[in-house]
């Protein structure tokens, strides 16, 4: 990234005539890299907070509560008593 800051201070002209393209393709190789294993990791991290809220919802259904407290850090309050 500094060498392409430094390319386009070189000036206006330099940089319109494509000076600065293979500087510039090589940043975007490398943010698109890092780019691409962020997105893994998110998309991996959703998943697992996924199978965690579907465990709970699991739990529930059978009326047990206690995982729902666990997971929000609450006292469940049932609204038949």
């Amino acid at each position: 990234m500094n060498a392409l800051d430094e390319c386009h201070a070189r000036g206006f002209l330099y940089k319109a005539t494509g000076g600065c393209n293979d500087i510039k393709r090589e940043v975007n190789r490398c943010l698109s890299g890092e780019r691409s294993k962020k997105t893994a990791r998110n998309r991996e991290t959703g998943l697992q907070r996924r199978q965690r809220i579907e465990a709970v919802w699991a739990k529930m259904d059978e009326g047990d509560y206690s995982a729902l407290e666990e997971f929000t850090g609450k006292k469940h309050i049932d609204p038949k008593q």
